[in-house]
């Protein structure tokens, strides 16, 4: 409670018990979050007891970073006597935001830690390669990479399943070596033949959205059972991955699975575009440190056609 014969206290006493400046009081009061009592006979505001304690929540809530507006609209919620679901609200927007912010500048120490450590004649390259993608990155250009490349036809559900498997999630916590990756990732899908005209596969340039859907459902199939031989260290072999892998061709083409038909399938999956490339610095991204490379739906699909491979050559001996 305040001395003053009415309870009320100035500007300055207010200031002072709250330990800020009458500037930061003049500010929250001119804002409305933090509305005056009265007003003496020469003008000068008079604030009651309890804006000691309104003045300290505000302060706190800024100290955790909320913006004014927000600030507000706990207030606010607050005076109306409600349960504090804005204040939740408000929190867990600000860890979200706080978030991404840490995620921007561990991918900035990991890109400044790769330069540094480069050797210099390098630096320049370095430097326009990793300076062409954001912080935290994003991987809209690796999505625009794959819509040309699926066929153009491809139920969304579809699309939206393969894009999952096939788009890496840049790490939190990147390490040099990831940051280099996934720029080199970025070049390459931002290059010449993205998906379009001869860069598609064969399958692609006819399929219907049925015939899309049947693919890529099969081929999601085949490819998990085959990461699961990879995991184990499993050679290329028939088996049931392999014959998923060969059943959701022969269904797009409305055919049956045959020796025949798994020696044409070899031959044009042989000749059809590769981005090992592609694979090839997914698995980096992905990677951690001292462990094995996760499997990719590259590696996965070259684990099948060896498969292919070895059971064509062991039926020609």
């Amino acid at each position: 409670m305040f001395s003053s014969y009415d309870g009320l206290c100035t500007i300055g006493e207010l200031a002072e018990r709250a330990g800020v400046s009458v500037k930061t009081v003049r500010f929250y009061s001119d804002g409305g979050l933090l509305p005056e009592a009265s007003r003496s006979a020469g003008g000068h505001r008079r604030y009651a007891p309890e804006a000691v304690e309104r003045l300290s929540l505000i302060r706190s809530l800024r100290g955790l970073g909320l913006p004014v507006a927000e600030v507000r609209r706990v207030l606010d919620e607050q005076d109306a006597g409600d349960a504090g679901d804005v204040l939740e609200d408000a929190v867990a927007g600000r860890l979200r935001v706080l978030g991404s912010e840490l995620r921007a500048l561990r991918w900035r120490e990991a890109a400044l830690q790769l330069v540094r450590d480069c050797p210099s004649a390098e630096r320049p390259d370095r430097l326009r390669l990793v300076g062409a993608v954001g912080a935290p990155p994003s991987t809209a250009a690796l999505v625009r990479f794959w819509r040309a490349w699926l066929p153009a036809r491809m139920p969304a559900r579809s699309v939206r399943a393969f894009l999952e498997a096939a788009v890496p999630e840049p790490p939190e916590a990147p390490g040099p070596g990831q940051v280099l990756a996934f720029a080199r990732l970025h070049a390459f899908v931002s290059g010449p033949c993205a998906g379009s005209g001869p860069c598609r596969p064969r399958v692609h340039r006819g399929a219907g959205a049925r015939e899309s859907a049947v693919l890529y459902a099969g081929l999601a199939t085949a490819y998990d059972l085959a990461a699961g031989e990879l995991r184990r260290g499993r050679e290329p072999r028939p088996g049931e991955a392999l014959d998923g892998f060969v059943d959701a061709y022969a269904r797009t083409y409305g055919t049956r699975d045959t020796p025949g038909f798994r020696r044409g399938l070899a031959g044009q999956l042989a000749a059809d575009p590769r981005i090992d490339r592609y694979w090839e610095l997914t698995a980096e991204v992905l990677g951690a440190p001292g462990r094995p490379p996760e499997p990719t739906p590259g590696s996965a699909h070259d684990w099948l056609l060896a498969a292919l491979d070895a059971q064509l050559g062991t039926a020609s001996g």
